[in-house]
């Protein structure tokens, strides 16, 4: 091999390895949001239940199912 074909050769490996640092920390990125949003969803899941669970326990809501007091 030739010298020139080695150095073109190192600076492709160079740039592959910056190439891959740069994912990887694109990738770490998405795994904590994908994280806090995985949290976030299992919050309001609870918070569904809980609102669901109180209504059905009979809950006043306000949204006006109950009979107004002049009827």
């Amino acid at each position: 091999m030739t010298e020139a074909r080695i150095i073109e050769l190192e600076i492709k490996a160079a740039y592959q390895e910056d190439l891959l640092q740069a994912l990887n920390q694109v990738v770490s990125q998405q795994q904590q949001q994908i994280d806090r949003l995985e949290k976030t969803c299992t919050l309001l899941n609870e918070r569904i239940k809980s609102v669901s669970n109180e209504r059905r326990d009979g809950g006043n809501d306000g949204n006006g199912h109950e009979v107004p007091p002049h009827y």
